[in-house]
């Protein structure tokens, strides 16, 4: 019989059994209670001097395979029926404790429930870097000892309310236990014990209150069912007999005792299977798990990072699998749980993945419908345990007619022990065809081993300390640069540039300074374009808002994107009511983003929640620039969900798909460099200037306050906000409804002029009026390409060309409205390709 014709033939004869009845029958042994108790557990039979009979959880994911979601769903149910026990303000400042190594999942899925709580699972893992904060012990385990060892000493020092999690509460002694090692250490007022399943005899069900009563504490009880276990008189001895005529010499090493002697089948191996590594690129600052705890903030890096790694286990999964078991490893529970609830989430409903993890409690195997323990695999210890060499188990596996295993185990566990021919995937690669291995990197507080760690980051920069926004307009995720010289003449820059000898992002062209003239040009164009500005603005909000996140945070490309950043902001609070957060952040093109502000955004929001912004689109360069530089962070950093997809006002190169307008038009902040961005220059990244933890540069311009137009651009907009709404729905509606796939086509355009004028470098072919302005302010510019009939948008363009005697050539079917051309291979003296020089 195949393995899953025989997993199918468990499925037809367990249907309507109960998976404790073998043991019940045999023993008198007895479950009453509640109507979902029979659900929620199965029997089997142990050798243990103090308990013959185990209670097998279904919906624990230890002994028995079951749906991620049914696992972590059943401890995030607890978790928010202690929030609602507790109430908000003490939820605040709970922390929850979990017990190894059987609770430790489901003690952290409560903890998700709660959602805002830290974690800490017991261990039986000493951590010589780790002191101790407690230890307990618990008496009917077959391993007794556990230990208590936080990161931070101050975890458990707080007087918030202490949540316990176990997975069956039984005689109440481990609780009690660690209720009295604690509350002597680190007393507070109130406790709450959570477990599936509350198992105490009647004898028992009073010691809790008297308890909570000696320690002058409130101790609540929370669970998902409750009952008794009835046990008749001589149950261990018969138990142990029972154990003793069963536990017959293994005909197969790799699958011990599971046949039923009144049927004598045992599961068929399958052929030796090979084994293949997944590298899940797991997030470097991420805990494995809670033994030394697991903070909120760890929380949000690990959801943001979970897509990716299930799709890299999902790629890596067979073709045709269609039942997939993820097998976690001792207390590594949560890791593979959570692991394989996105890998259920990715493959969808044509594969059913299961969820279960290896574990020390060594347990008689039959394979009958009504036991709970089918099969059960046999390997040795492999991670160096403390308590010296010992056998391991995984249970109902073999036989279960999975097409694949994932074996996650931590990187402390990655030895030579578990790849010996004896070892856990040897035993699983004898009953499964598809067997991978995935390795989660052990974090040990204080290890050198342990992944390197960036110094505290600072809170954004903010006005009026810098910039001349309002401090809750834009946080600055930069440093502030403003006492160095950093200027340097617009020629001396473009020969450094283009002859290799600098980068652009190295120094700063001197600030323009706008004539009277220019300046009227500017307030001219800003009450021209306003209302249609406004719209736009309005439009991508719009659009930000129903596709990317009802809440997005805003993050900024500074720094043309700030201004729209701002812009959107104010749109959202005027629209919705929304006071969105908003920051700004340095992306430099061939140097990308900079990590540690992606970093800092992952340490405090969901990076799918944050929206990147800019001003307009050119030829796409930062598009593709931000696109590259975000696989870079999540290959060397492991964080996960921010999205390339950048939106802006203008989108006159159809490079993305978030935008307010494909017109190429004046955008009035174009005009001017930091008099309309706050006084903030353009981002600095300077090896000796910004270290391996630091923020990109950027300077305060304080010194121009006087000619600051910042507030007046954003006021003269936002002003117009309310006479355009109308125009806003009407637009946003017809663009959510439009095929915004890019086309590239201003890239095209780009390739097609370079080449056409003998520059043969798309780096210095600037499209579209924002970008044809900033080669005029910034650049040495050598020619401007207008369209023919190009009209006001073109007025100050034309003004700055006049003034640094650059020609302005007008061109039929040019795709913007203009193009700057930077002087190619330009050297001070150098002639452009057509020959003529220059006029500086």
């Amino acid at each position: 019989m195949t393995e899953r014709a025989h997993a199918e033939g468990h499925a037809d004869e367990g249907a309507g059994t109960w998976s404790g009845s073998w043991v019940a029958e045999r023993l008198g042994v007895a479950l009453t209670g509640d109507e979902a108790l029979t659900g929620l557990l199965g029997l089997a039979l142990r050798r243990n001097p103090k308990r013959a009979h185990l209670l097998v959880s279904n919906v624990l994911g230890k002994h028995v395979p079951q749906s991620p979601s049914v696992v972590h769903g059943h401890g995030v149910a607890l978790g928010r029926r202690v929030r609602d026990l507790l109430g908000a303000e003490a939820a605040e400042r709970a922390v929850v404790l979990g017990y190894a190594e059987t609770a430790t999942g489901l003690g952290h899925s409560v903890a998700d429930g709660l959602g805002s709580a830290p974690y800490l699972h017991s261990t039986r893992r000493p951590v010589a870097t780790v002191a101790r904060a407690g230890g307990f012990e618990e008496s009917h385990s077959h391993a007794t000892s556990h230990l208590l060892l936080p990161e931070d000493p101050a975890l458990l020092a707080g007087d918030g309310p202490l949540v316990l999690v176990d997975d069956e509460f039984s005689t109440g002694n481990t609780v009690l236990n660690t209720v009295r090692a604690l509350h002597e250490r680190y007393p507070r007022k109130r406790y709450v014990v959570v477990a599936l399943v509350d198992m105490r005899s009647p004898a028992d069900a009073g010691r809790l209150d008297d308890f909570a009563r000696e320690i002058g504490a409130r101790v609540d009880l929370v669970t998902t069912a409750s009952g008794t276990v009835q046990l008749p008189p001589g149950v261990l001895e018969k138990g142990q007999e029972l154990v003793a005529r069963h536990e017959t010499p293994a005909t197969d090493p790799t699958t011990e005792p599971t046949t039923d002697p009144t049927t004598g089948r045992v599961p068929a191996a399958a052929p030796s299977a090979t084994v293949r590594r997944v590298e899940l690129r797991w997030p470097h600052d991420v805990p494995d798990g809670g033994r030394h705890g697991f903070t909120p903030a760890h929380r949000a890096r690990l959801e943001a990072a979970l897509p990716a790694m299930a799709a890299r286990i999902a790629e890596a999964l067979p073709t045709g699998a269609r039942r997939v078991l993820v097998l976690g490893f001792e207390e590594l529970m949560y890791a593979p749980l959570r692991l394989a609830h996105a890998l259920e989430q990715t493959v969808g409903g044509d594969v059913a993945v299961r969820y279960s993890t290896t574990t020390r409690s060594p347990v008689l195997a039959v394979d009958d419908p009504g036991y709970a323990i089918r099969t059960r695999l046999v390997f040795p210890a492999h991670d160096d345990p403390a308590d010296g060499p010992g056998e391991r188990y995984a249970y109902n596996v073999a036989g279960a007619g999975f097409d694949a295993v994932v074996a996650v185990v931590d990187s402390v566990a990655d030895t030579p022990a578990l790849h010996a021919p004896d070892g856990l995937p040897a035993r699983l690669a004898a009953h499964v065809p598809h067997v991978l291995l995935a390795v989660v990197p052990s974090y040990v507080p204080g290890s050198p081993h342990a992944p390197e760690r960036p110094s505290m980051l600072p809170e954004p920069l903010r006005g009026p300390d810098f910039s001349s926004y309002a401090p809750d307009e834009v946080g600055w995720l930069l440093q502030d640069l403003s006492d160095v010289t950093l200027e340097a003449p617009t020629e001396e820059r473009e020969e450094a540039i283009q002859s290799g000898g600098a980068h652009y992002a190295e120094s700063l062209p001197v600030e323009y300074q706008p004539s009277e003239q220019y300046q009227q040009l500017f307030h001219a164009a800003l009450e021209t374009s306003a209302a249609r500005l406004a719209r736009a603005v309005g439009a991508v909000t719009e659009i930000v808002l129903a596709e990317r996140s009802p809440r997005p945070v805003l993050v900024s490309l500074a720094r043309a994107g700030t201004p729209v950043g701002v812009l959107m902001r104010r749109w959202a609070r005027f629209r919705h009511g929304l006071d969105l957060p908003h920051y700004a952040v340095s992306i430099v093109r061939g140097r990308g983003i900079d990590a540690n502000a992606l970093r800092w955004l992952a340490d405090h929001h969901d990076p799918a929640d944050v929206v990147f912004v800019d001003g307009w689109t050119g030829k796409g360069a930062i598009t593709r620039e931000l696109a590259a530089a975000l696989r870079a962070f999540e290959d060397s950093d492991g964080i996960t969900g921010f999205d390339p997809e950048i939106a802006v006002l203008a989108d006159p190169g159809s490079c993305v798909r978030t935008y307010g307008t494909r017109d190429d038009f004046l955008i009035p902040s174009a005009c001017l460099n930091s008099t309309v961005s706050g006084l903030i220059s353009r981002t600095v990244l300077r090896a000796d200037l910004v270290g391996p933890h630091d923020f990109h540069g950027a300077k305060f311009y304080r010194e121009l306050a006087g000619a600051d137009l910042s507030p007046a651009f954003l006021d003269a907009v936002s002003a117009r906000f309310p006479e355009v709404t109308e125009a806003v729905d009407a637009q946003a509606k017809d663009l959510l409804s439009a095929d915004r796939a890019p086309t590239w086509e201003g890239w095209a355009a780009v390739e097609r002029i370079s080449e056409e004028y003998g520059i043969h470098d798309v780096n210095l072919v600037k499209p579209g009026v924002g970008e044809t302005t900033r080669v005029m302010l910034r650049r040495v510019p050598w020619k401007v390409l207008a369209r023919a009939g190009a009209g006001a948008d073109l007025d100050h363009v034309r003004l700055l060309a006049e003034q640094r005697g650059v020609p302005v050539e007008e061109v039929a079917d040019l795709p913007y409205t203009c193009v700057g051309l930077i002087h190619p291979q330009y050297t001070r003296g150098a002639t452009g390709a057509d020959g003529k020089a220059v006029t500086l």
